[in-house]
């Protein structure tokens, strides 16, 4: 109980009443089962309504719950054979940042992932998901081995966003970013994206450019975290909440926006909740984004993500200015 979520409250209550009475029932030998049936179909009631009108800041309390499933985790799941490869041969390794090969119902792909920690001393270790340079330039080095090698590429996003720290600077973040954003342009072979949790400002971007683009339902892709904006916009960050409201960062707003091609439905209270089946759902996901995207030729899968993000935006040139259709 001590990871749910403040909106969840009403849920947390009805269940413990519920647990309270069966105990009861089975401790004294009283037959409660009418009352209990009626509170479970009550839960049932409750859940539907709290989960299937959930505001944007309710989404992103999810998208950040602490026992959200991370890329390994659906990795575990989902892909066969895996072979983590590391370092960008120019600095290092950025455990930011995992990567490697695997098998996908026997197909060889690459997969490649933002990887936050379980635990501090994890998140530590991997800068809690907030890769450095080196993380992105071994994320390309793979997809250009992916592309040599014909193999499609699979990019799970979460992260708050690119670290901003000096080191990071000095070792050339923003270019590391820029030129993934290039070279992913041009990638002759399928990439497909999943914001699986966070989707933060270019560190998520960095792993972003595909031929389809996905989002978990409690998922956020945003520019900027809420916070941030909060602050840049009212200068206080504790209207975070406002800000998620206004900023549009939920899949269903940028599925209705068309920055999304498709989103994927979680499991009731949010994919920590069953990650087997999540992971499922997921996979179906992919297995459609596939089945489309191998027809292409490597000429038609540029021209597509080309046109894909060209349709993003629209230009009005009667105020000049540019605007998110």
């Amino acid at each position: 109980m001590a990871n749910e979520l403040h909106f969840e409250k009403p849920i947390i209550e009805l269940k413990t009443k519920i647990e309270e009475l069966k105990k009861f029932t089975e401790d004294k030998g009283i037959d409660l089962s009418g009352e209990i049936v009626k509170l479970e179909e009550r839960l049932l009631q409750l859940e539907n309504e709290i989960y299937g009108n959930m505001k944007p800041w309710d989404r992103v309390q999810i998208a950040r719950h602490s026992d959200r499933p991370t890329t390994m985790d659906y990795i575990s799941y989902m892909f066969t054979d895996f072979i983590e490869l590391h370092g960008d041969r120019l600095y290092g390794d950025d455990e930011a940042i995992v990567a490697g090969i695997a098998k996908f119902n026997g197909m060889p792909i690459t997969v490649i992932g933002h990887q936050r920690g379980k635990d501090t001393k994890e998140n530590l270790r991997r800068n809690f998901g907030m890769p450095h340079p080196e993380g992105y330039r071994k994320a390309l080095r793979l997809m250009k081995q992916a592309e040599k090698f014909k193999r499609p590429i699979i990019c799970f996003i979460d992260t708050k966003g690119a670290y901003p720290g000096k080191a990071a600077e000095e070792r050339g973040q923003s270019e590391a970013i820029a030129r993934n954003l290039l070279e992913m342009a041009g990638i002759t072979v399928p990439i497909i994206c999943i914001v699986i949790g966070e989707g933060g400002s270019g560190g998520a971007l960095a792993l972003g450019v595909g031929n389809h683009l996905h989002m978990l339902e409690n998922s956020t892709y945003s520019v900027i975290s809420p916070e941030g904006a909060a602050a840049l916009l009212w200068k206080d960050a504790s209207l975070a909440q406002r800000a998620a409201e206004t900023m549009r960062i939920t899949a269903p707003d940028l599925k209705e926006l068309n920055v999304i091609d498709e989103i994927i439905p979680e499991v009731r209270g949010g994919a920590h909740r069953n990650v087997k089946e999540q992971a499922n759902k997921i996979e179906e996901a992919i297995k459609k984004s596939l089945s489309e995207l191998v027809k292409y030729s490597e000429k038609e899968l540029v021209e597509q993500r080309y046109e894909k993000f060209n349709k993003i935006g629209e230009v009005d040139l009667v105020n000049d200015t540019i605007a998110i259709k």
